[in-house]
């Protein structure tokens, strides 16, 4: 396994209350993971949201796990907007779910294995099955549903030794803002794959849950539907954290502008 360091921050991302955010589209995202996929390397990739940030913004080790990132993608809309903001005109949504898609696509055409950790069996038995006949050649050559709880250490030396010894290049990690990003954080060095954290895309791609409309995606309404899906796990985070990233963000825009 190759360790690497992490990448620094380049001309194509910006700084977002102190969080670099990549300001690339699927095809830039999807080729920079194949190319750390193929190389065996151990890299950190997080398709991140409002509530990433904000999280970020009231615990700090959560903020340094996010500033060690080697990709971080504008998973939501307020993101991009903020973006285009600070200079990316044309910058696109680079949304969990739909980036999933695009990277098993590319894995299937590569002959690269991956492989899905999180959520519940049934769950996984379902993507793996619709993921297989939509991406023929497609190997998945891992997946696992842990305990909700934490894990012991060798509960989690197990495991990690199980990922290495499939060979897989991709891992998909789908466990929730912040505890996903925790995850890959704590496992970076030791899992010899491009490891991808994508919040809900298990549940979507395997039927589970259903997407906002494309129209909502692109009105950045997204909020809403899932709102009414989930709304005694979801009121807090759209009624307390979006309220104060927009605030948050108005005050940097124009410290930024007063800056000469």
């Amino acid at each position: 396994m190759e360790v690497t360091k992490r990448m620094k921050p380049s001309n194509d991302s910006r700084s977002i209350f102190g969080i670099e955010i990549h300001a690339w589209n699927y095809t830039q995202a999807v080729a920079q993971v194949v190319t750390w996929a193929r190389e065996g390397q151990s890299r950190c990739i997080y398709a991140t949201s409002v509530h990433g940030l904000i999280e970020a913004m009231d615990h700090a080790d959560f903020a340094e796990v996010l500033q060690q990132a080697d990709m971080i993608t504008p998973d939501g809309m307020p993101l991009v907007w903020v973006l285009r903001l600070k200079g990316y005109r044309e910058q696109e949504r680079v949304y969990g779910p739909t980036l999933t898609l695009h990277l098993l696509a590319a894995a299937a055409q590569a002959g690269l294995p991956v492989g899905f950790f999180g959520s519940r069996p049934e769950v996984l038995d379902a993507l793996s099955a619709r993921m297989r006949d939509r991406f023929p050649g497609l190997e998945i050559a891992y997946r696992c549903s842990p305990p909700f709880r934490d894990l012991s250490a060798q509960e989690d030396a197990a495991i990690v030794e199980a990922i290495n010894s499939t060979g897989l290049r991709i891992l998909f990690i789908g466990l929730g803002c912040p505890k996903q990003e925790r995850w890959i954080n704590a496992h970076r060095g030791t899992i010899s794959a491009a490891m991808v954290a994508v919040g809900a895309a298990f549940d979507f791609h395997a039927g589970t849950k259903r997407q906002a409309p494309a129209w909502m995606q692109g009105m950045g309404l997204e909020w809403l539907f899932r709102l009414f899906q989930e709304p005694g796990r979801l009121w807090r985070r759209y009624f307390y954290i979006t309220p104060r990233f927009i605030l948050l963000s108005i005050a940097e825009l124009l410290a930024l502008r007063r800056k000469p």
